[in-house]
């Protein structure tokens, strides 16, 4: 492990990605609200599957500063191709926090999330990435 690798509550990314299954959709792909720490970072959000797309709701991303998206993007990625997953849909609601996260608005739209409407959520940045 360099030493530049985030964790995800103490585990890499290999450890999480050969974590069985059965655990993974239990623990963290429940559709319900999560926190965790991903390096030096809190994050609220909350994971799903819904038929072939891993859907992610991020409502809060507080400290960090260690590309926890990036690293959160490319965990996400790997776990939805090692299980056949065929897009992943980011919902993440830096729209409109009363202390913006200019950092982060920057990484977003680099990285082509859009600002939208989404059913059910309200205005957010949006973005479906094909795997």
């Amino acid at each position: 492990m360099s030493q530049r690798e985030l964790k995800f509550e103490g585990l890499t990314k290999e450890e999480i990605l050969a974590l069985p299954k059965h655990a993974v959709e239990a623990l963290i792909l429940i559709g319900e609200p999560l926190v965790l720490r991903a390096g030096s970072a809190v994050i609220l959000g909350s994971f799903k599957l819904k038929a072939n797309r891993l859907i992610i709701e991020l409502a809060q991303i507080e400290g960090g500063g260690e590309g926890v998206l990036i690293s959160l993007a490319s965990l996400t990625k790997r776990y939805a191709r090692l299980n056949g997953l065929a897009e992943i849909e980011w919902i993440v609601h830096a729209v409109s926090y009363a202390k913006p996260n200019h950092k982060l608005r920057r990484v977003l739209d680099r990285r082509g999330f859009e600002v939208k409407q989404v059913e059910g959520v309200g205005e957010a940045y949006h973005l479906i990435d094909s795997i």
